[in-house]
């Protein structure tokens, strides 16, 4: 390793899975004046030699846009490695940022945290929920600040939105709606046969802790959120989604889970569903319903992402704003119009609405490394939203309405849902 002289009021970061994901955090951190990198790692080479010259030409070829760009400059040459074991070590590195496939955060995060290494998550925060609880116990145990990534914690819009919402603005709430539309009809991510890995390219490590399988193009490097082995797509956007509609509804888990769904026009390899609904069913009498749409596209809301429904009206919103819209009266009801529609737009600076809220979450996560303070999005609250992806995974895979004690992150009345919580690691890996 190079000796690099530490620059004071610096957070010195390593980052660890500099892939699609992990290049736009390295680039939006790196616009931060007080983040100096210092290391890269990540199991295929080019990626770490930031050249996209030197990227396998099929992976360009199927991915397009989503092999990065690269080719950043580095005011001083960061460390490199291809085994984040070895990044850990590093003593002079303050925090990490994990933005590895979605298999690979809990190991990652626990023992960057067992390290003394402060901690930025990408979401979704875990493979399974078993997970999710050991690293909040991990944390526990430590100093550390760690942050997930679900970015619209960031969004200003989002923010004030909460406020609104928590201080009665469209009155009592009974329902919040998302869904994400993506559509891949008919061929999805394909059909292919195994095959061996591109030069540079560790699959092995890239597995991890899960069962080995030989390397597939259509898996490695982006599709693997349509393999329930690695993520899925109720993981890849319902736990961002979701997340924003449990907070606005002031709720931490459900009690109950219901769902439909199934592979029914794709024709692919993927392992996760084209079609989903989910039902969740607060003991507050609430209720949030989340869809996966990718066999058909289109608007899902006449403004925004999400959905809030209350007593006095609606609530509409993205990162970048908001629309507040009053309802009428319904039967037998003489009452007036609540409140005189509200939109709020934030007036962003220097960046797209798409990076918006997780600026703001670099940038309150690099505070709190240096303050101490709590960031705006815990482990904890990471967790709790992440396990709404995992119960609707579940109850779509055992096919039966499931009650939930969140209390002991166990089901009351299913022991086929209980035994999909966790899985078995591959040696030599364990948490």
């Amino acid at each position: 390793m190079e000796n690099k002289t530490r620059k004071t009021d610096t957070v010195r970061m390593g980052f660890i899975g500099t892939g699609n994901r992990g290049s736009e955090l390295l680039w939006l951190f790196m616009q931060q004046p007080d983040c100096e990198v210092v290391a890269l790692c990540d199991v295929y080479e080019p990626y770490i030699w930031r050249d996209r010259s030197k990227v396998e030409k099929r992976w360009i070829e199927i991915y397009g846009n989503k092999i990065p760009g690269m080719g950043e400059h580095f005011p001083t040459k960061p460390d490199l490695y291809t085994d984040f074991r070895r990044l850990l070590e590093d003593k002079s590195i303050d925090a990490v940022c994990i933005s590895t496939p979605d298999h690979w955060h809990a190991i990652q995060t626990i023992e960057a945290i067992k390290a003394g290494k402060d901690v930025y998550c990408e979401k979704p925060l875990t493979n399974t929920l078993f997970e999710g609880r050991k690293m909040v116990e991990a944390h526990a145990a430590s100093k550390q600040v760690v942050t997930v990534g679900l970015n619209r914690r960031g969004s200003v819009a989002y923010q004030k939105l909460v406020k609104e919402v928590h201080g009665g603005k469209i009155g009592p709430i009974t329902r919040g709606r998302s869904a994400h539309a993506n559509n891949l009809y008919p061929n999805g991510i394909g059909k292919m046969k195994p095959e061996m890995p591109p030069k540079g390219f560790d699959w092995d490590m890239w597995i991890g802790p899960r069962s080995y399988r030989p390397y597939q193009y259509n898996i490695a490097p982006y599709s693997f959120r349509w393999w329930s082995d690695y993520s899925s797509q109720m993981g890849n956007w319902g736990v961002h989604l979701i997340d924003v509609l449990r907070w606005l509804m002031g709720e931490t888990a459900p009690l109950y889970i219901s769902a439909h769904g199934g592979k029914y026009l794709l024709d692919h390899d993927a392992t996760v569903d084209d079609t989903d609904s989910v039902i969740f069913e607060f003991a507050s009498g609430k209720i949030i319903t989340y869809d996966v749409l990718e066999a058909t596209g289109g608007i899902i809301f006449p403004y925004g992402e999400v959905e809030i429904r209350g007593a006095k009206g609606m609530a509409y919103a993205h990162e970048g704003g908001y629309l507040l819209c009053p309802v009428t009266p319904g039967q037998f009801q003489k009452w007036g119009k609540p409140f005189e529609e509200e939109v709020f737009k934030d007036e962003i600076r220097n960046v797209s609405t798409y990076y918006v809220g997780t600026v703001g979450l670099i940038r309150d996560f690099l505070d709190c490394v240096k303050s101490r303070n709590t960031p705006l999005c815990t482990l904890e609250e990471g967790h709790r939203s992440t396990s709404f992806a995992h119960l609707a995974n579940i109850a779509l895979a055992v096919k039966e309405r499931l009650q939930w004690d969140a209390a002991n992150e166990r089901f009351v009345n299913n022991e086929k849902a209980n035994a999909l919580l966790s899985y078995e690691y591959r040696e030599p890996w364990k948490l």
